[in-house]
């Protein structure tokens, strides 16, 4: 018995596998900037600790762009290099200068600043899905 199963158009294979290569390096910068966040039992790590995983993490991304560049997704690709260089370029100036937001409404309102750009990321992974085309698979079982 076949079934139909969306699957990405095999040009574009390789390019996702690369964007999904670069998910879980953003998944962590993101990760270790909330960090910073006091919860009820922890005080928060220090910002400025933080934002440089932040950074690190973001150029490792950085360097796995390329990958995933194709026609296909040129748009989102150019947006989420953009998102990039904006969430990088914010984060750089917030760490080099001599006051960091004091509060946790400022901190918060800082973090979510420094997250919203990377939002283009979830839109890139949202056209990978709307290229997805119908074909036949084989049923295993």
């Amino acid at each position: 018995m076949a079934l139909r199963r969306k699957r990405l158009p095999p040009e574009l294979q390789a390019p996702h596998d690369a964007f999904v290569s670069l998910v879980g390096p953003l998944e962590r910068a993101k990760a270790a900037l909330t960090a910073s966040i006091p919860g009820t039992r922890l005080p928060g790590r220090p910002l400025a600790e933080t934002l440089l995983e932040f950074e690190e993490g973001l150029r490792e991304v950085r360097e796995r762009m390329a990958a995933w560049r194709a026609t296909e997704v040129e748009r989102a690709w150019l947006a989420a290099d953009a998102a990039l260089d904006e969430a990088l370029g914010m984060a750089e100036r917030l760490r080099l200068r001599a006051e960091m937001p004091v509060g946790f409404e400022a901190l918060v309102g800082t973090i979510q600043d420094l997250l919203a750009p990377l939002e283009a990321f979830e839109d890139a992974e949202a056209r990978f899905r709307s290229l997805r085309v119908s074909g036949r698979v084989r049923d295993p079982g």
